[in-house]
């Protein structure tokens, strides 16, 4: 049992939103790419498989559709995992499963695990993903396996089949020990991602990737969330041109301005 499961999503990319004119998102139309903390937590994956010695498996579950214009996205996201270190992927994709909850996710993942017979020593992910900051998955996973949980860990050790982290809890550092099986959340702040060379990007290519499917997985909790519509903030300028024949003109009109607005109070 000493294997490792790293989660990696294929998020929402934000840097891609275009909101319209009438505050529209069309989520259809926003590329998906691995989310930004997943890569930290497949480094992380990586160094402690070193320490255990077992394989490294990346599982992936598309909350995202259609299917049929997703699944590149998704297998890019899943063969970056492959080519930093993991040994071999499972994605689940099925339109029934879209739009995805956490919920949804974090039984999917653990049916896999049930199919496949994984039972890792250790359940490595983001402390959140880029798309939606729910910081949910991990911690329902752990409930569904009946794992240890330690969220929001910034340094992470094993010693004598112990765990030994630290957790960045904002106002403080907290150092906690807790015993294997365990599911970890990780933050940025635990390493630095390494881009995969040219050969292991080339290697990843022959690493298996099985995909599966809702019918695949009978203990699936089917998604319970719809999403009826998203809409941007949009802000409007009032666009106000101030004018004066010097410098104190301007700010005296400017800071009466201000005033009106509620701005400024004097």
């Amino acid at each position: 049992m000493n294997d490792i499961v790293v989660l990696v999503k294929a998020s929402l990319n934000p840097d891609m939103v275009r909101v319209g004119s009438d505050g529209s998102i069309d989520l259809a139309s926003i590329p998906l790419k691995i989310s930004d903390i997943d890569r930290n937590a497949v480094e992380e994956a990586v160094r402690l498989k070193e320490v255990l010695g077992g394989k490294l498996y990346a599982i992936s579950i598309l909350t995202w559709g259609p299917v049929a214009s997703r699944m590149k996205d998704l297998k890019l996201a899943v063969q970056e995992a492959l080519a930093k270190g993991v040994d071999e992927a499972f994605v689940v994709a099925d339109d029934s499963l879209t739009p995805g909850d956490q919920a949804t996710t974090a039984s999917a993942v653990k049916e896999v695990l049930s199919k496949e017979g994984i039972k890792p020593a250790l359940i490595l992910a983001g402390e959140a993903t880029i798309d939606e900051v729910t910081s949910q998955v991990p911690g329902r996973l752990a409930a569904l396996l009946g794992y240890q949980y330690l969220s929001f860990v910034r340094k992470l050790e094993l010693s004598g089949g112990k765990i030994i982290a630290e957790r960045d809890l904002e106002d403080y550092i907290e150092v906690v020990e807790a015993d294997l099986p365990a599911v970890i959340s990780v933050t940025q702040e635990i390493n630095e991602p390494r881009p995969p060379t040219l050969l292991q990007i080339r290697r990843a290519s022959r690493k298996p990737i099985k995909e599966l499917r809702a019918g695949d997985l009978p203990g699936i909790q089917m998604p319970l969330r719809k999403i009826l519509g998203i809409k941007g903030i949009q802000v409007t300028r009032k666009q106000v041109i101030i004018e004066g024949s010097s410098m104190e003109e301007i700010a005296d009109k400017l800071i009466d301005a201000l005033i009106q607005e509620g701005v400024l109070k004097i």
